[in-house]
C-alpha cells in the first residue's frame, strides 16, 4: 500500500499531478480541493495517497490532507460509488461541506455533482451518516452557514480558464462550462470561487 508520497511537483492540472520521487514520476489523480492547495511546479509536495489495483488498471489517488484521503476511502465503500465518483464528490464539496450535507440530509447539494443521482445521494446520506463519526479528525459540523477555506491560492493562469477546465474534467461539456463560469465570474474572484458558484447553479451532467 502506498500511503504517502513526497517529491518535486513536475506538472499540475485540474484532476491530476505528476510528482518526481527520486527519479520516478508518479501520476496521481486528485480532487479539486487538493488542486487548490498545491505549491508551484518545481517545489516539493507531499500527498496522502490511496493505491488502487484492479485487473485492468493501477491508479494512485492523492490528497492534500489525510482527512480527505480517509474520507475518500469511506466513500468508495458505499455501494455504487467508485473512485471516479468519490473524486467528483470531493471536488464539488470539501470535508466540512460534505459533513454538513450528511447532517442536514441535503440530497439537493449532492445531486448537483456530476454522476450522483438521487438514489446514490440518498444511499450516501444513510451509509456515511454511520461512518463519519468513526473518522479521526472529521470536523463536527451542524446546520448553519457554510464554512469555506478562503485562503488565497497562487494563480498561474486566468481564473476563468482554470474554472472551465475543472468543470470539463468533472464531466460537463465545454460550452456548458464556459457558460456557467461566465454567469458567476466577477473581477478579483479566484477560480475556486468560480467553480463553487458554477456548480451550485448547474444542472448535473449526464
Amino acid at each position: 500500500m502506498i500511503a504517502q508520497i513526497r517529491g518535486r511537483l513536475i506538472e499540475k492540472m485540474p484532476g491530476h499531478v505528476l510528482v518526481d520521487c527520486n527519479g520516478l514520476g508518479y501520476e496521481v489523480d486528485i480532487p479539486y480541493t487538493t488542486f487548490f492547495h498545491l505549491p508551484e511546479s518545481g517545489q516539493e509536495v507531499t500527498l496522502h495517497t490511496h493505491f488502487s489495483v484492479r485487473e485492468d488498471a493501477q491508479n494512485l489517488y492523492g490528497f492534500a490532507a489525510r482527512l480527505d484521503r480517509d474520507l475518500f476511502r469511506l466513500l468508495i465503500k458505499v455501494n455504487g460509488v467508485g473512485p471516479k465518483m468519490a473524486l467528483a464528490i470531493l471536488s464539488g464539496l470539501d470535508s466540512q461541506q460534505f459533513v454538513r450535507c450528511v447532517d442536514n440530509r441535503d440530497v439537493a447539494s449532492l445531486v448537483k455533482i456530476p454522476g450522483v443521482g438521487k438514489k446514490t445521494a440518498e444511499r450516501l446520506l444513510i451509509e456515511m451518516g454511520d461512518r463519519l463519526g468513526k473518522l479521526e479528525g472529521m470536523p463536527q459540523i451542524h446546520a448553519g452557514a457554510p464554512t469555506l477555506n478562503t485562503t488565497a491560492q497562487p494563480e498561474t493562469h486566468k481564473p476563468e480558464d482554470e474554472a472551465e477546465a475543472a468543470l470539463i474534467s468533472l464531466g460537463y461539456k465545454p460550452q456548458e462550462a464556459a457558460k456557467a463560469v461566465s454567469r458567476v465570474a466577477e473581477a478579483g474572484m479566484s477560480s475556486r470561487e468560480m467553480i463553487r458558484l458554477a456548480l451550485k447553479n448547474m444542472i448535473p451532467a449526464g
